[in-house]
Formats: C-alpha cells, structure tokens, sequence
C-alpha cells in the first residue's frame, strides 16, 4: 500500500529502541528543581491547596509568552496582590475588585480587561463547578477530543459580563491571545502546558491534581524549543508550531512512552531555553550532547566545523 504524501506513522519499533535509553538517562541527567526558577511553573509550587495551585498555574501560563524576564515579574506582582490564596480571591472577585488590580496593566499584547475576564471567569468556574479541573472534564466529556475539551474550557472561560469590564478598564485587547476561543489550528502551547502541570505527577515539576484525565491523553506543549530538539530526534519532520504538529511530535514520544508521552517535555524545552541547543548550531555544544546518537544535525555540524568528540 502507498503511503500518502506526509503520512506519519511515528517513530519505528527499532527508532524508538535506540533513542528511548538515551532520553531516559538524558532525563535522569536534567537537574528539573535547578530550572524550576527559569519556568513558569515556579508559580504554582508557591502553592498547596490544589484551587490555588491551578488558578495560580492558569495564570502564569497564559502569560508565559515572550521573554521570561518580562512575563516574570507581571505574574509575580498580580499573585501578591491576590493575596495568600488566589483561588479564593477569584472566587470573591467582582467589577470593582477587577478595577482596582488591573487599571493600568499592560503586557505585550494584553491589557487588563484580558486579565479580568480570564480572573473572572476562573471564578465563575469555581462557584458553579468547584474546579478548573470539572469545567475541562465538562468540555473534554462532551466533545471526545483534547482540542475540543480546550476549546470549551476557554470558551467557558471567556462567558463573562462584558460590559461593566469595558466600562471599569476599557476594551479587550488581546483576549483571543491570552485566551483562544475559537482554538483554531495553532499548538495552543500555553494550554497545552498548563494541562501537562495539573495531569502529571505528582514529581519535581508536574502537579498531577487533576486525576480524571490520564497522562496519555497529553499533547506536547509545541514551542520552538521542542519543535527544534523534535526535528532534530527525527520525531517529526514538520517545522510548522500548529496542532497538526504537536499530534504528530507526540504520536512518536507514545512510541517511546504509551502511558506517559510528554515526560520528556520538560528537559527537552529546558536544554533549548539554556542555549545548549540553539536554533543555530553550535558544534561544540553538540559534540558535548548526550543525545548525538540519535541527532540527525550534530553529527554534521561537527564535521562541517572539525570539532573532535
């Protein structure tokens, strides 16, 4: 039978052999409580109650884009305004509550209307479900698919009264970036990962609170980090950061990993954000990688450099 024209059937049975020793001791080797302080994910473990470790994470990860340095300090100033417990404070949150945290904030392409409605509706959700977690489920149950579970839960998200915001902060800016709805065909990276912290776990990194959606059911969290390292292991040979590729990057870490897919994310997007694998190859970082093995990039790149392994 001809395969069609970009079919992908993951990685072989034999791929997934070489490569799985390597990116478990690769794994073993990531020292995930050292990076912790560069990743979003610092936020929540500030927390313990499992309402304020999933607001707290919603929040850092929607804005988790940009520069860390930028986005850092954004979230960090909102979290101690909203007191020792952010799931309380959204639940309690109003117009006039909103008006008083948010006049005047701006982060690259939102402003604060985007953070009221994604704040509110956090706090719709707890009053009427009890959890973020049971308004993913409500979605993800009705729709059968991961893209559909997150399409309803930001639609979800997003069912707030709008004009009292306007009229108290202003209109929205960027709330379709902040919060997609309708999702589209983009990796929705940010979701993506705030699902990888509250399905995993528990370990140094993920929380796994939230236990009605296993761990198998993961897509990886496609940024330009993974993108690169997920070309460069031969798990993809897509270079667009879209759903379609997120679906196939994780359709070869099931390969490797059935149960658990995207437990590699983490020390993979971590050694592309150290530099140690940089969009443009560096030979002697590559000669010093564990995974050159399985690399279809270094290998040249130190022979066009005449580097010595």
């Amino acid at each position: 039978m001809k395969k069609r024209r970009g079919a992908h059937t993951g990685l072989s049975a034999q791929a997934a052999e070489r490569l799985r020793p390597r990116l478990d001791a690769f794994l073993a080797s990531t020292d995930a409580k050292a990076r912790i302080g560069f990743d979003p994910v610092e936020f929540p473990h500030r927390y313990r109650d499992p309402r304020d470790v999933e607001v707290s994470a919603l929040l850092a990860a929607a804005l988790a884009y940009g520069r860390a340095d930028l986005f850092r300090p954004k979230v960090d100033a909102l979290l101690k305004r909203m007191g020792p417990s952010p799931a309380a404070f959204v639940r309690a949150l109003d117009v006039a509550g909103a008006k008083e945290l948010l006049t005047g904030f701006v982060y690259r392409f939102n402003v604060g209307t985007d953070l009221a409605v994604l704040l509110m509706g956090m706090g719709r959700a707890l009053r009427e479900h009890g959890s973020l977690e049971a308004l993913f489920i409500r979605g993800w149950t009705a729709s059968g698919t991961l893209h559909g579970g997150l399409a309803a839960f930001t639609a979800g998200l997003r069912d707030v009264p709008m004009d009292g915001l306007r009229r108290a902060l202003g209109p929205e800016r960027g709330l379709h970036h902040l919060l997609p709805s309708p999702l589209g065909p983009g990796a929705a990276k940010r979701l993506n990962l705030y699902l990888r912290w509250m399905v995993r776990g528990p370990d140094a990194v993920d929380f796994g609170i939230w236990k009605q959606v296993p761990p198998s059911a993961l897509l990886v969290p496609l940024d330009t980090h993974i993108g690169r390292m997920a070309l460069h292991l031969g798990l993809t040979k897509r270079t667009d950061l879209t759903w379609r590729t997120a679906e196939e990057v994780t359709a070869s870490l099931r390969v490797l990993d059935p149960q658990d897919p995207v437990r590699y994310d983490f020390a993979l997007c971590h050694y592309g954000m150290s530099g140690a694998c940089p969009a443009k190859t560096v030979p002697q970082h590559c000669a010093r990688c564990s995974l050159l093995p399985s690399c279809k990039v270094g290998p040249r790149a130190i022979a066009r450099g005449s580097v010595q392994i």
